[in-house]
């Protein structure tokens, strides 16, 4: 992968043990970095959410959205937005308006409004390092078991030929 290639972008709508985990199972993809990223006011509040370095010829932009929006709940307004924003948030106005075209075209696949929004990235925070790699480093816990594995067997599913290899079975 060449390293000049790469893009970086944010991405947050659930929590960020299971985002993290599911990006970093992705062929193009050299890093995700786990922790809570802000945009500009009014949404300028901490939230979960991850940056994802990926390589746009081994993952394309829009497929990257695609999963992103497919393995988080991206039409549910639910009462934990403030915590879990579904966003996808960019650090130029050329990615940004990729990323809303990507949005709107891919709104045709969903029955009910996507909720996810396109924002700056404005700042972000790393998580503890002890909740770094949260997946990679326990995927027998509990929590894993019950919202990860659930989010790995779609991508297995729907999205196998992206993997950079197999994603365990949940048993």
């Amino acid at each position: 992968m060449s390293v000049e290639a790469e893009l970086k972008i944010g991405l947050g709508g659930g929590c960020h043990w299971c985002t993290e985990a599911v990006f970093q199972a992705l062929e193009g993809v050299s890093s995700v970095e786990q922790g809570f990223i802000r945009s500009d006011p009014p949404e300028d509040h901490w939230s979960e959410a991850v940056i994802v370095t990926f390589d746009p010829v081994v993952l394309p932009l829009e497929s990257l959205i695609e999963i992103h929006l497919r393995t988080h709940s991206s039409t549910s307004r639910h009462k934990m937005r403030g915590k879990y924003r579904s966003a996808i948030y960019v650090y130029d106005a050329g990615t940004g308006v990729k990323a809303g075209r990507t949005l709107r075209a891919l709104q045709a696949q969903f029955e009910e409004p996507l909720v996810t929004c396109v924002l700056t990235l404005a700042g972000f925070k790393a998580s503890d390092e002890r909740f770094r790699n949260y997946y990679a480093k326990g995927p027998d816990r509990p929590f894993c078991k019950t919202y990860i594995d659930p989010k790995l067997a779609l991508l297995r599913k729907q999205y196998g030929a992206v993997l950079k290899e197999p994603v365990a079975a949940a048993e």
